[in-house]
C-alpha cells in the first residue's frame, strides 16, 4: 500500500497563500517560545551543577526531578526546532547539482549514526542523471528525516538502500529499508496530519516537512509499506532546464500539475 499527496491546482494555491500568513505568525510565536525556553534551561544547569554537590536523600531527590525537567526543556527545544523548520521550507537557495553527489555527502554525514545502530548502507546510483535544482541544506534536511525513521523501524539493525533512476525524464531518489513496516492507517496519516506520530518522542513534524521541502522543489513524495516488508520512500524532481534556458521553479500551480501521479515502474531486479 502507498500513501501520496494529490491536489488541485486551485487548492495548492489556496494553501500555499495560507502558509504564507500562518507561517510568518508561528515561526515569531517560536521564537517568542524559545528565548525564555532558553533561560530555563540555563539555569536549570545550574541548579543542577548546585544540587550535585549535595548528598543528602533531599538532594538526591532535587537532582532527579531536575533531570526530569532538563530532558523536558530539551524535547521542548526539538520540537521547536522541527517547527521552525517546517514553516521556513519557503526560504530556498537553489542550485544545480548531481543528485547523485548530494547522496554521497549524505551517506558520508549519516554513516556514523547508521553503523551504531547497526544498519547497513547500500547505494545504487544511476550513471549519468540529469542535473536537479536543489537548497542543499533542506534537502538533506529531508534525507535525514527519512533516514531517521529508516533506522527507527529496525530497532535490531538492518538494510538502508539509496537508490537513484531516471523515470520518464524525472529523477528519482528512492530510499529503502527492510524494517518493521507500516499499517494502513499510518499510511493514511502520514502526509495529511501534522503532528501525527506513533512513537514516543515524535513531534510529527519529520515526513509533512519532508513533503513540503520535495514539493518546494517541484517534486512529489510517496511512501509504500506494509507490516512486516519494510518501507520504499521515493522523492521525485523534475530535470533542471539546461544551462542559458530560463531556468526557475514552476510556480505553485504548475508544480501541482506537474506533480500529478503518473506510474512509476519498479526498479528493474538485478
Amino acid at each position: 500500500m502507498s500513501a501520496e499527496v494529490l491536489l488541485a491546482d486551485d487548492e495548492r494555491e489556496r494553501l500555499v497563500s495560507q502558509h504564507a500568513q500562518i507561517a510568518a505568525l508561528a515561526g515569531g510565536l517560536a521564537h517568542e517560545i524559545r528565548n525564555p525556553l532558553s533561560t530555563i534551561s540555563l539555569n536549570l544547569e545550574l541548579l543542577v551543577e548546585d544540587v550535585s554537590q549535595g548528598d543528602t536523600p533531599r538532594d538526591r531527590r532535587m537532582l532527579r526531578k531536575l533531570h526530569t525537567l532538563q530532558r523536558e526543556c530539551e524535547h521542548l527545544e526539538t520540537i521547536l526546532e522541527d517547527f521552525l523548520r517546517f514553516v521556513r521550507v519557503g526560504e530556498m537557495h537553489l542550485e544545480r547539482v548531481d543528485l547523485n553527489d548530494q547522496v554521497r555527502r549524505f551517506i558520508d554525514f549519516y554513516q556514523p549514526e547508521a553503523q551504531a545502530a547497526g544498519v547497513e548502507i547500500s547505494p545504487h546510483l544511476a550513471t549519468d542523471l540529469p542535473p536537479v535544482l536543489l537548497d542543499e541544506t533542506l534537502f538533506r534536511q529531508a534525507l535525514f528525516n527519512i533516514a531517521r525513521n529508516a533506522l527507527q523501524a529496525m530497532p535490531k539493525g538492518g538494510l538502508l538502500e539509496l537508490q537513484t533512476r531516471v523515470v520518464e525524464g524525472r529523477v528519482l531518489l528512492e530510499l529503502i529499508d527492510n524494517g518493521q513496516g507500516m499499517t494502513p492507517e499510518t499510511l493514511q496519516n502520514l502526509f495529511r496530519k501534522v503532528f501525527f506520530s506513533t512513537k514516543a518522542n515524535g513531534t510529527g513534524l519529520g515526513l509533512p516537512t519532508v513533503r513540503r521541502i520535495v514539493e518546494a522543489h517541484a517534486g512529489r513524495v510517496s511512501v509504500d509499506s506494509a507490516p512486516g516488508r519494510g518501507t520504499r520512500v521515493t522523492i521525485e524532481l523534475p530535470p533542471a532546464a539546461s544551462p542559458g534556458a530560463t531556468s526557475s521553479l514552476p510556480t505553485a500551480a504548475s508544480a501541482a500539475a506537474d506533480s500529478r501521479p503518473r506510474p512509476v515502474p519498479p526498479p528493474p531486479v538485478p
